[in-house]
């Protein structure tokens, strides 16, 4: 068909099949306005009227010979949405071998996105399908558990949070960031067009043999949009517990507590310090098939096999307190809430305790003993406290520093004077190598406290004593407090004085 032949024939409100062949780069002719279909058992090409044209010129450099129509927009339209539901399909068949789709070092990475003038064709092209496994892959080969792609006035970031620190990763071009956003929405099953309200999902991919489940959060900001993706880990990726990095003695009163057959066991600290881990890997120690174990959580942050999972999912109804109260019908040994947030969820996690279950939840509080002062303040009364709690554990998440590069430090005597410590210690400092990305350090481990509730607390609550002075005992008939913890941390040169003191060294 020769560019200059524009008497073609029309076809008006027609609902035509796509013709899809390797051999055609379709992505490229969509952009030029032609598509390819079957009419009447016959391969046609289809043109928009307002480019014929344009859909001419490139039909002629092909090098094919189909019979060539005009299509009506409508119908034009929802041929090519079909096209475009084909290449999306393709792409997912693509990301199973994702190990050919990869960039793997962040350099050629810079590179790709500096020379790939293709990246801005349409959010369904293969380079950007490309850009957003290989921001996954590099996420997980820097063990970070979040990616954040944020919009600016005049340009994109993404950085990622390793060892619970956001790290800057790489610069995009702002228009480049809007497709990667748009793929992230496909990929996660949300609305593209819905750019005002936040949104939430989840997706699954699988990068190198790996299949991983990631959150998806998405939130419209002054100058766009911008995601976090939580990168969550499957049942095989938690860690057992003595490898969570708490002491030895910590770890095997764990074990005591965790032989209870009813009683509740709470982990307590800031957002981000572990606590969802702890819990799983308490759930793990304790799972077997003679076991009924349900948990609540909000959201579920590991996909485990062995244990039955609820979402919360307030939109219809379904909070932590009426989850709980449908998971006490279901004859369960061991329920664990994700958090206790209000008042009769503590009602229902004490009386659940009472009533011969095991319960694991989490509470935000600073330390271990303050978790007494939380219930109470939820209404909780003391003698119910002393025969339900168990214990409380408290936990902080420590960076350690890398072993390659760490480099001896003096402190003055007044900084270890108000900090407590041995003035004869050889302290570390971070550095920063390639090693450990130049951020000084690599790796963490779980710190904490573990207050367990004896008899001697159990008095102490029924004379009304506050969690202060109950803590204040608890030190003197050795307890180990995360300050202490990080003490000695400190002078086995394992983590730096800055790092100590922000996870909460001065705590005492």
């Amino acid at each position: 068909m020769k560019p200059e032949t524009l008497e073609l024939p029309r076809l008006e409100q027609v609902d035509l099949e796509p013709y899809w062949s390797e051999e055609i780069d379709h992505r490229t002719a969509i952009k030029h306005h032609l598509l390819f279909a079957i009419y009447h058992d016959q391969i046609i090409a289809v043109i928009h009227p307002a480019y014929r044209a344009e859909g001419l010129n490139y039909l002629s450099r092909l090098g094919i010979s189909y019979p060539v129509y005009l299509l009506d927009e409508e119908s034009f339209t929802r041929l090519r949405n079909k096209f475009l539901e084909l290449q999306t399909s393709n792409a997912y068949e693509e990301m199973g071998n994702a190990s050919e789709e990869l960039i793997e070092a962040e350099s050629d990475l810079l590179e790709f996105i500096q020379n790939a003038q293709d990246l801005l064709s349409d959010e369904a092209s293969a380079p950007v399908i490309k850009l957003v496994n290989s921001l996954f892959f590099q996420a997980i080969k820097k063990g970070a558990s979040d990616i954040h792609i944020e919009s600016h006035e005049r340009k994109g970031e993404v950085r990622l949070r390793v060892d619970g620190v956001l790290k800057k990763h790489l610069e995009l071009d702002r228009r480049i960031v809007t497709l990667v956003i748009n793929r992230i929405k496909v990929i996660s099953n949300l609305d593209i067009s819905e750019k005002r309200l936040p949104q939430d999902g989840r997706t699954q991919i699988s990068i190198s043999g790996r299949t991983l489940d990631v959150r998806v959060s998405i939130l419209p900001t002054y100058h766009g949009e911008r995601v976090v993706m939580r990168i969550l880990m499957q049942s095989e990726h938690i860690p057992s517990l003595p490898s969570l990095g708490f002491t030895d003695k910590i770890t095997s009163a764990f074990y005591h507590l965790l032989a209870h057959s009813h009683g509740m066991i709470l982990v307590s600290g800031p957002t981000g310090s572990g606590k969802s881990t702890t819990l799983h890997s308490f759930l793990q120690h304790i799972a077997s098939p003679d076991k009924n174990i349900i948990t609540i959580e909000d959201p579920v942050e590991y996909n485990a096999d062995n244990i039955n999972q609820i979402q919360v999912n307030e939109k219809v109804g379904l909070t932590f307190a009426q989850g709980l109260r449908s998971i006490l019908r279901q004859d369960p040994d061991v329920v664990m809430v994700g958090e206790i947030r209000d008042q009769e969820t503590a009602r229902i996690a004490v009386q659940a305790s009472l009533t011969g279950h095991l319960m694991l939840s989490t509470l935000h509080t600073n330390d271990a003993t303050s978790a007494l002062t939380r219930l109470m303040d939820m209404g909780i009364e003391g003698y119910l406290l002393s025969s339900t709690l168990l214990g409380v554990l408290a936990q902080r998440l420590v960076r350690k520093l890398c072993p390659h590069c760490k480099q001896p430090e003096k402190l003055d005597a007044k900084t270890l004077a108000t900090a407590h410590l041995d003035p004869s210690v050889t302290y570390y400092r971070a550095v920063g190598c390639p090693e450990c990305d130049f951020t000084g350090y690599k790796g963490r481990q779980a710190v904490g406290e573990l207050f367990i509730v004896d008899d001697t607390v159990k008095k102490m609550i029924a004379q009304g004593l506050k969690d202060y002075k109950i803590r204040e005992q608890m030190k003197k008939n050795g307890m180990q407090t995360i300050a202490d913890r990080l003490s000695e941390l400190l002078y086995e040169g394992l983590t730096s004085y800055e790092e100590a003191v922000r996870v909460g060294l001065m705590d005492g």
